[in-house]
C-alpha cells in the first residue's frame, strides 16, 4: 500500500490486527485514495468481536472479517466527499454509507 499501512487498520484492543484486512479490500481503497488525490483518514478497520459489541456494531459486522473500512472527510464539502465516493465505486468498492453530521 502506498497510501497507508496496517496499523491504521487495527482493532483498537488489538495491535497489529489490521493484517486481517481483506487484501483486495486494501489494495481497492489504496488505489481509490490515490486517484483522489486528497488525504483520507481511516477511522475503523478491522474489529475484534469485543471492540465492534463496544461501538455498537452489527452483531454480523464486515469489519469482524476485515471487509469493510470506514474513513473520516473532515473539512471536505459534499461535492469532494461524492467525488470520492464515485472514484470508490468505480473501483470496485461495491458498500457505501454516508453521514453528515448537522452543521
Amino acid at each position: 500500500m502506498k497510501y497507508f499501512s496496517y496499523d491504521e487498520f487495527d482493532s483498537p484492543d488489538e495491535l497489529g490486527s489490521g493484517k486481517h484486512m481483506d487484501h483486495d479490500l486494501l489494495v481497492m481503497i489504496d488505489r481509490a485514495r490515490a486517484l483522489y488525490g486528497k488525504p483520507i483518514v481511516v477511522t475503523s478497520g478491522f474489529r475484534t468481536e469485543s471492540h465492534n459489541k463496544k461501538v455498537g456494531g452489527a452483531k454480523k459486522s464486515q469489519h469482524m472479517l476485515g471487509n469493510a473500512v470506514d474513513i473520516r472527510m473532515r473539512n471536505k464539502t459534499k461535492k469532494e466527499v461524492l467525488e470520492f465516493i464515485e472514484i470508490a465505486v468505480g473501483r470496485g468498492i461495491n458498500g457505501v454509507g454516508l453521514y453528515f453530521p448537522a452543521r
